[in-house]
C-alpha cells in the first residue's frame, strides 16, 4: 500500500520558497524547530517524512536545521536539504549576511514611532529569560534592534523589527524593557497569555543571497493563524 502525506505533519501551504537546496517553512506557534527534552516531533523530523513520501525515497532524507524559532514565535524558518546547503547557509548567519524582519504586537504604544535600541542581556539559565540592561554588566551580550511602529488599533499596536544582532530572546527583551511587552508573552511582562500559549511575535521577512544559486531573494510571509489581531493587522497594511 503507497504511503500518503500526513497533512496534519506539514501544510502545503507552510512552504513559501523550495529549491534542490533549501526549504523555507511558515512556522506555526507551538511547533519545535527541533527536538528537545519534550519529545514532541520537530519540524525538522516532519520533514524528512514530508519529502521522504512525496519524492518516494527508499533511504534516509537530509534535513538540517540552520537557525530556530522560540517555540511560542510564528515565522519563516530555513531548512537545508543538502549537507553542501547546510554548510554554506551556516556560514552566511555567522557572517550576518542573512537580514531578518519581525513583526511584533505589543499592548503599550512604545515612546517613539521609530527607534534603535541598544541593550546588554544576561540570560538567567534557570529561568530561562534574558534581562536587558542598558549599560554593559558581567557577561552580559551587546544586543540591538531597530523597531518601526506600522499600525495601531484601539488596544493593540504593531511594530516592525529589524535585529542587528541575534541574543536569546533580545526582541522580547529588548521591547520589554521600553514597557512594550509582546500580546501573551507572561515571561516578559504581558498580563495574561494567548489561548494555546503563542505570543504575537513573527518571523516575517528574510533577505539573503543564496549561496548555491547566487540569486537575491526576499521572502516573506504573514501568520497563516486565524487570529484576529494578526488578521486585523494584515488588512489594516493591505487597505
Amino acid at each position: 500500500m503507497a504511503l500518503s502525506i500526513n497533512k496534519d505533519s506539514i501544510w502545503e501551504e507552510q512552504i513559501v520558497y523550495e529549491d534542490n537546496h533549501i526549504l523555507i517553512i511558515n512556522k506555526m506557534p507551538s511547533e519545535l524547530v527541533q527536538g528537545d527534552k519534550t519529545g514532541d516531533m520537530p519540524l525538522s523530523e516532519k520533514i524528512k517524512n514530508y519529502l521522504k513520501i512525496r519524492e518516494n525515497k527508499p533511504g534516509n532524507v537530509f534535513c538540517g536545521v540552520i537557525h530556530r524559532l522560540d517555540r511560542p514565535v510564528s515565522g519563516l524558518v530555513i531548512f537545508a536539504k543538502t549537507s553542501k546547503a547546510l554548510s554554506r547557509f551556516n556560514e552566511l548567519f555567522r557572517e550576518k549576511d542573512i537580514q531578518k524582519s519581525y513583526l511584533a504586537v505589543v499592548k503599550n504604544r512604545p515612546p517613539k514611532e521609530k527607534d534603535t535600541l541598544v541593550h546588554y542581556l544576561l540570560k538567567n539559565e534557570k529561568t530561562n529569560t534574558s534581562k536587558a540592561f542598558v549599560k554593559p554588566v558581567t557577561h552580559a551580550l551587546k544586543a540591538s534592534l531597530d523597531y518601526e511602529l506600522m499600525a495601531s488599533s484601539d488596544n493593540y499596536h504593531l511594530l516592525k523589527i529589524n535585529l542587528h544582532t541575534g541574543r536569546h530572546h533580545q526582541i522580547r527583551a529588548q521591547l520589554s524593557a521600553i514597557a512594550c511587552p509582546i500580546k501573551g508573552d507572561l515571561k516578559y511582562g504581558f498580563p495574561r497569555t494567548n489561548e494555546g500559549g503563542f505570543i504575537h511575535l513573527h518571523s516575517f521577512g528574510i533577505a539573503f543571497v543564496h549561496p548555491i544559486k547566487k540569486e537575491a531573494l526576499y521572502i516573506t510571509a504573514w501568520p497563516l493563524s486565524a487570529d484576529p489581531v494578526w488578521n486585523y493587522f494584515k488588512n489594516q497594511l493591505s487597505e
